[in-house]
């Protein structure tokens, strides 16, 4: 497996992961996948990494930007997705590693992370890589008629900025 910039090309197959991700119910408040055009201006071009596997994408991994004042330009927050058929087997974590070095080395300090508590998978994950965890936001969201909480996780680069 390669861990690899991601290309415009890759959007088919990172909008198929994506909508993977919506179908479970709590990957994200996204109800559907945007056209690439709105999710190229949504995140951060210098740090879009795909976890590639003969020529078929596993996973992929971004960071958006959390503001757009300047005072916030070094604080992103992180989306990861891994396709069905491919979960549980490192590939998250392959792609946090990667995702943590570009984020460091394009200036950024903090990576943030909200989860829903219901996604194990991503909690887990995300503790591993070094992210505290901050806080519990309760019933910060109706999503598909449900109130949804949110479990808030943060990274303090120890090189960059601090």
């Amino acid at each position: 497996m390669e861990i690899r910039p991601m290309l415009a090309t890759d959007w088919p197959e990172v909008a198929r992961i994506y909508r993977e991700g919506i179908a479970t119910g709590f990957a994200t408040f996204e109800t559907e996948a945007p056209q690439y055009e709105a999710w190229n201006r949504a995140h951060l071009p210098e740090c879009r990494l795909v976890a590639e596997q003969k020529g078929s994408v596993l996973g992929w991994a971004a960071l958006s930007p959390v503001s757009g004042r300047c005072v916030y330009g070094g604080v992103a927050e992180v989306s990861i997705y891994i396709g069905d058929g491919n979960r549980g087997k490192g590939i998250g974590m392959r792609l946090m590693e990667h995702l943590i070095r570009e984020s460091e080395a394009a200036g950024l300090w903090t990576l943030q992370s909200g989860i829903f508590p219901e996604n194990e998978a991503s909690i887990r994950l995300h503790e591993k890589a070094g992210f505290r965890r901050l806080g519990y936001r309760e019933k910060v969201a109706l999503h598909q008629g449900v109130w949804k909480d949110n479990v808030l996780f943060e990274r303090r680069s120890p090189t960059v900025g601090l």
